[in-house]
């Protein structure tokens, strides 16, 4: 009987092994994977990579185990855990466009330990000539410093179909569609047909939550290396959402908020897992200490105007054009602008010609004085109870956007703030924060003017303190 053996080569068998070492897998392997599970083929693989056809070929043939290009590693290590999610369930073929575009544009050098693990496995290679590798043959990279600022910080907000779909798979897996009612007791007081967007019924309690799952995932499939921790400043509502975020994805978070911050608000994000610092008589001595704090404290920056926080937020909006077509005014409260653009964007994105009204307090008036002169105004003071839009200095490019797609900016007193949350309570029996019941106060405040259209408002919270509650019930009792 004749048997037939197959040969191995042991060098190739070697170099093999070495590249399963270096990216995870056999970059034939990897190769593979792309074209049965994202469709990629060789050119388009290459593409993704950042690599030439030929070179691609070299490591897929094993001819070659190194490559020069520290970015290149990256990706393909990138590429190898998409996989791995596509295969176990924890990313779906939706996520596939995006997370290709983001592999791709990903300029994060491979992590220090993947380095030194090239490194030391392949310590020499004269086979390769210089004048292939597109970076230096050693790529010894020295350890790079934490990130104090987020990824895409200062990027103009743009929303795409594919970015908002992607959006709502992340927060779809921890956050379901919340609710959007009518209530006849509450159009006896607006006087026109009145849909309440409820994003008290998210697992913070607010809106939020939804940008801090975003901006989480996005950062983990960006090609950085994990930020040791995050920290930012928040009057409550974007502290838990970055906590919630945060404890779902192991990522510890610090929280700095002003002196006399809702007590119940710090008790709910130290419930959620952050560490929650006092500093400062407002919102903006806590947002200027919160940088400071990530310097030394080696932390990530997030900033509560961010293009991923907007894509997360705007899975809600979409949520409300899809309950409620045709809506003729959407009223959304303006804190620092995440809200109002979600609101905007989204609105330009489905075609819709739904007017967009903003509503602030008219003692934090920023964003209103802002809107009103077409150039940025820092005010003194924000000494209002509505805490989630107590804001002095508005974001530039929050600016731009309501700007050009807002019709207007409205202030309400804080009586009228005051009023919308009794209201909302008695006629629901909902509970909203103060911001949360601003959007009401808003056309409230204009119901002569939108009387017989289609109105939708966005009570963007509900996490309330109970003095807070009993003051203005007993106050218009």
């Amino acid at each position: 009987m004749l048997v037939r053996v197959a040969f191995v080569d042991p060098q190739l068998a070697d170099r093999r092994r070495q590249q399963a070492e270096l990216y995870g897998d056999p970059v034939d392997v990897l190769a593979q994977k792309a074209q049965q599970l994202m469709g990629l083929g060789p050119t388009e693989l290459a593409d993704v990579v950042g690599l030439s056809v030929p070179m691609l070929n070299k490591l897929i043939s094993g001819e070659r185990v190194r490559i020069g290009n520290a970015i290149a590693i990256s990706r393909l290590v990138q590429l190898g855990e998409f996989a791995s999610h596509l295969i176990n369930g924890h990313a779906s073929r939706e996520d596939i466009p995006l997370t290709l575009a983001q592999i791709h544009a990903s300029t994060t050098p491979a992590r220090t330990s993947q380095v030194d693990r090239i490194n030391q496995a392949v310590p020499s290679q004269p086979d390769v000539p210089s004048s292939e590798l597109p970076t230096s043959a050693a790529i010894r990279i020295p350890p790079a410093p934490q990130p104090t600022e987020a990824p895409g910080s200062g990027e103009f907000p743009v929303l795409t179909p594919t970015s908002l779909s992607y959006a709502r798979t992340v927060v779809g897996r921890h956050v379901p569609p919340t609710p959007t009612y009518r209530w006849p007791l509450l159009e006896r007081f607006t006087r026109t047909e009145t849909w309440v967007k409820h994003e008290n019924h998210t697992p913070t309690g607010a809106f939020k939550v939804r940008g801090g799952l975003n901006f989480i995932e996005r950062m983990r499939v960006s090609g950085m290396a994990p930020p040791s921790g995050l920290i930012s400043a928040t009057r409550g509502n974007h502290g838990q959402s970055l906590a919630f975020a945060g404890a779902a994805h192991g990522i510890p978070v610090v929280v700095v908020v002003p002196e006399g911050n809702s007590p119940d608000k710090n008790d709910a994000m130290e419930g959620f897992g952050a560490e929650v610092i006092t500093h400062g008589s407002d919102f903006q001595d806590a947002r200027e200490y919160a940088g400071r704090l990530a310097a030394e404290r080696n932390l990530m920056a997030v900033p509560s105007f961010h293009p991923w926080l907007i894509e997360g937020v705007a899975t809600g909006v979409a949520e409300l054009h899809e309950a409620v077509p045709g809506l003729d005014v959407v009223y959304v409260p303006v804190g620092m602008g995440s809200g109002i653009c979600a609101q905007i964007l989204v609105r330009d994105l489905l075609g819709l010609r739904t007017e967009i009204v903003g509503v602030v307090a008219e003692r934090a008036d920023c964003y209103a004085q802002s809107f009103e002169t077409g150039a940025p105004v820092v005010t003194a003071t924000a000494d209002t109870f509505v805490d989630g839009v107590a804001i002095r200095e508005p974001d530039p490019m929050a600016l731009q956007i309501i700007q050009r797609g807002a019709s207007r900016i409205l202030r309400v007193s804080e009586e009228a703030a005051g009023e919308a949350m009794a209201l909302t309570y008695r006629a629901t029996h909902n509970l909203a924060e103060p911001a949360g019941a601003l959007a009401l106060a808003g056309l409230l405040q204009d119901r002569e003017r939108v009387a017989g259209r289609r109105v939708g408002v966005v009570q963007t919270g509900g996490n309330c303190d109970f003095s807070v509650l009993a003051k203005v019930t007993a106050d218009v009792s």
